[in-house]
């Protein structure tokens, strides 16, 4: 699935605006308030749901996947 294509759900935090995951792909979509969106490869199920159940999104972002993940810019749509 392309990242884009990801469906997003809003989330609460600073930073990130929302987030999706694809298992079948192990792709993680996350959006930023500037409408930024990243896709983070290779991050297993139990990994997305730590995040989603992180009362701090963005700093379980930048502590656990920035650096250890890769992550890609995605283009937008227009």
């Amino acid at each position: 699935m392309k990242p884009a294509s990801i469906p997003r759900r809003p989330v609460k935090s600073d930073n990130l605006k929302s987030i999706g995951y694809d298992p079948s792909s192990l792709q993680l979509t996350v959006q930023f308030h500037d409408g930024q969106l990243y896709a983070y490869q290779g991050v297993l199920p139990p990994v997305h749901s730590e995040l989603m159940a992180s009362p701090s999104k963005g700093r379980f972002l930048h502590k656990y996947l920035k650096g250890r993940y890769l992550a890609l810019p995605v283009p937008k749509v227009t």
